[in-house]
């Protein structure tokens, strides 16, 4: 009887270890599942910009309403506008983490990782304007990029999208119409060496200062210039300080930022499902691209209003410092089909 007992026990521990495992695998992949058993699939999408008009935040608003839409409803996203990070590393780390489920880096990060080739995209004058940038990151090149992506993280990142982030020029406490005028100014940039070895093949002295702390460099003469795109200028109001004032088109950076997604997430959801983020992606790249391409007029037009002054420059002088820069880039790194594709 104690026999029976004991076996009976056994039984019923193996029978519940049964339903528990069978339990546990259900779960595996359940993301993919989640829409067909009815439950509804929530993305966390962010980006590192804290400004709401910032059009980062009207793309991504534009994902989760397309999503929503195409989805009927199965699937949503939350938007995250700078309240999971404001540096673009910590918030594309999230990824691998199941912290955040989409975000927008730069390409910077990805050359942090590994990925070497996207220092291509930190080389100045590589293209000559919005229609030349989207021609090749829509094309050849940009599919490249996403491949080499996808195989040297083990597809821990997923390139599903690129944004605009604008054209950037100089801008300082006074004009440059040629790359001399530069001679002497410390003017803050980024981390980006190929970009630090263009301003000092002008003269410039490249400076550090945190983006936070700009406006107050500007303001008490630590930075003599900066350069980005008119709307970050704007939307920070360093065309209103003492070292704000003139801004230069040197449109020296049509820049690309990344809409990223863990791969190994992506692939985890159905056909249908994975159908459902593209379709919502392409949307959200527009309508972010043409934010951008808007907010630039408007946001000169305020520039203009508010006092600042802006001219043009001797282009080809500018352009006769990068070419050799970007060759001599592609060379060292073993890039050169790459830099071809990309000027295609």
């Amino acid at each position: 009887m104690k026999t029976k007992k004991i076996l009976s026990i056994i039984l019923s521990s193996v029978l519940a270890f049964s339903v528990v495992g069978c339990s546990a695998s259900k779960t595996t992949g359940a993301a993919a599942k989640d829409a067909t058993d009815g439950k509804v699939i929530t993305l966390r999408v962010a980006h590192n910009q804290t400004n709401s008009d910032n059009p980062y935040q009207f793309g991504l608003v534009k994902f989760a309403d397309t999503l929503k839409e195409v989805s009927g409803g199965k699937m949503v996203a939350e938007v995250f506008p700078g309240t999971l990070g404001t540096n673009e590393s910590e918030l594309a780390m999230k990824l691998t983490t199941d912290s955040a489920d989409m975000v927008v880096a730069s390409p910077g990060f990805m050359a942090a990782t590994g990925v070497k080739e996207f220092d291509l995209l930190s080389l100045l004058y590589l293209f000559d304007s919005f229609k030349d940038w989207e021609t090749s990151i829509d094309g050849e090149f940009g599919n490249k990029m996403k491949e080499l992506i996808t195989e040297k993280t083990n597809n821990d990142y997923k390139v599903v999208g690129y944004y605009s982030s604008g054209v950037r020029n100089y801008y300082g406490k006074k004009p440059i119409t040629e790359p001399t005028d530069a001679k002497g100014l410390n003017i803050r940039l980024q981390g980006s060496p190929v970009q630090q070895e263009f301003w000092k093949a002008a003269g410039a002295n490249p400076i550090t200062v945190g983006w936070s702390e700009l406006y107050q460099a500007l303001s008490t003469g630590t930075a003599d210039a900066a350069e980005n795109d008119f709307t970050n200028v704007m939307l920070q109001d360093h065309h209103k300080t003492k070292n704000g004032k003139y801004t230069s088109l040197t449109a020296h950076d049509y820049t690309t930022r990344l809409l990223l997604m863990n791969g190994k997430k992506f692939d985890s959801y159905t056909k249908e499902q994975q159908g459902w983020i593209v379709e919502a992606t392409k949307a959200s790249v527009d309508e972010e691209r043409a934010v951008t391409y808007k907010m630039a007029d408007t946001s000169k037009a305020k520039i203009i209003a508010d006092g600042g002054i802006v001219n043009d420059v001797d282009l080809p002088a500018f352009k006769k410092i990068a070419i050799p820069i970007q060759d001599e880039f592609a060379k060292k790194n073993k890039l050169e089909s790459l830099l071809e594709l990309a000027r295609k």
